[in-house]
């Protein structure tokens, strides 16, 4: 018995202990028909979820638990819920809000997150959830160094079925592979793989907590683009302009490159040599402007390449007044490469000096801090916002905003150190021009 097969042994047998365990909710809940489609096509993993959810205790449900173990808990990068009213070309999504939870009795260190219903659901009622979930460094490279001609293999872990505190009725899942190349995958009956699909179930009646180990070992030749770190400095001018300015520590996190590189075969044979490497970059700027760049070599698995990419935009584009009288910068948030896992952003607004009360809203948590930063012509110095994200996806490119005060009489502070500087200037010429330092009189 391998390490993998022992492992999810045990987890399974710990999480049969939780059959004898449950929570109010989950006495009071239960999930009648759910579908799951696991998009494993790039190495970002986007799993959507629909569930119809069923009130079946006497008192309203206002909310209901999603469960992922211990091994997705830390690569999960983002969860999202929305109600699903109305039918076909009539339907409307209302955005839920979700949140991380902690359970006293999870199993084997069960992850939580709590999704709290529009309107809580009565005795009979139902209400049908979309989910999308999204995991990072999720894919494992098998083997774990390749050559320049091998395509890349990984493997994706997961459950045939889906865990859960509640007990589901019926469900299937559908795994989407990049290619039809698929070298294996578990068999949990019943199962069958169409080209680039692998679907288990349906399955019929399975307790809380159930779990069924799978491996899919596949064809990936995608980008596993991968920013270490990425500093992102937005410097607000009031005289008209946004400085944008982008540091990038980039990596290929893909099976590690053995052996030496041909340039040659690279260029003559590019669909079969370095199928796996990539040698150019998207970015996505503001407003809507493309940037496509190459490196000056292309990345293979392992290897790294730092650049800077900075620009400027017009200031009325982004900066607005609120109604209150405060300023507030409106930007998008993660990184502007396409498809790029971010292991850690951070974002430095700085305000002009002068400014009073920051403050950043945006729609996920995220570290906020306060630095000083000082420039040319700067006395007290400028405040500037730092916010900072772990894992970081596509999928959080959404807008944030930066609220402060200002008062107009600050912007007038540097123009006058200039005028009084020049001014000084000039008095000390005229001085130095008119007055006579001789010790004796011509």
């Amino acid at each position: 018995m391998g390490f993998d097969e022992m492992a999810a042994r045990i987890w399974i047998f710990s999480v049969a202990v939780a059959l004898f365990l449950s929570f109010s909710s989950a006495q009071d809940l239960q999930i009648v028909n759910a579908e799951r489609r696991i998009d494993l096509s790039s190495h970002i993993v986007k799993a959507f979820l629909t569930l119809k959810v069923e009130n079946i205790g006497k008192d309203p449900a206002a909310d209901m638990l999603l469960a992922f173990p211990p091994t997705q808990i830390k690569h999960l990068s983002m969860v999202q819920a929305m109600a699903i009213t109305g039918k076909k070309k009539k339907k409307t999504y209302l955005p839920l809000d979700v949140k991380p939870t902690e359970q006293p009795d999870a199993p084997n260190d069960t992850g939580y997150f709590l999704v709290s219903f529009a309107t809580p659901l009565t005795l009979g009622e139902t209400v049908t959830l979309e989910v999308l979930y999204i995991l990072t460094h999720s894919l494992e490279p098998f083997p774990s160094e390749i050559a320049q001609s091998e395509s890349q293999l990984v493997y994706y872990r997961d459950s045939a079925v889906i865990l859960s505190p509640y007990h589901i009725k019926q469900q299937t899942t559908f795994f989407k592979t990049p290619s039809a190349r698929v070298e294996s995958f578990t068999s949990v009956d019943p199962a069958n793989r169409a080209g680039k699909e692998i679907k288990y179930g349906p399955y019929e009646d399975r307790a809380s907590y159930s779990y069924a180990p799978v491996i899919v070992h596949f064809e990936n030749n995608s980008p596993f683009a991968v920013v270490e770190e990425l500093v992102r400095e937005i410097e607000i001018s009031h005289w008209g302009s946004l400085q944008i300015t982008e540091n990038y520590r980039l990596t290929h996190g893909g099976a590690r490159h053995k052996g030496v590189f041909s340039r040659v075969d690279y260029q003559s044979r590019r669909s079969i040599s370095g199928s796996s490497s990539f040698n150019a970059l998207l970015a996505v700027l503001p407003p809507k402007s493309e940037l496509e760049f190459e490196p000056r070599y292309p990345l293979f698995g392992g290897w790294r390449a730092t650049f800077i990419i900075g620009y400027r935009v017009p200031l009325e584009d982004y900066l607005f007044e609120a109604p209150d009288g405060r300023r507030y910068l409106n930007f998008t948030f993660g990184c502007p490469l396409v498809e790029t896992i971010v292991n850690k952003l951070t974002i430095k607004v700085v305000l002009p000096e002068g400014s009073k009360d920051p403050s950043a809203v945006l729609p996920f948590t995220v570290n906020q801090d306060l630095q000083v930063k000082y420039s040319y012509l700067d006395i007290v110095g400028r405040t500037v916002v730092v916010l900072q994200k772990d894992n970081v996806v596509p999928t959080h490119n959404v807008p944030f905003q930066v609220y402060y005060t200002f008062k107009p009489i600050y912007m007038l502070a540097e123009p006058f150190m200039l005028v009084s500087a020049f001014f000084f200037v000039f008095v000390a010429s005229l001085a130095y021009v008119h007055i006579d330092l001789n010790i004796v009189k011509k």
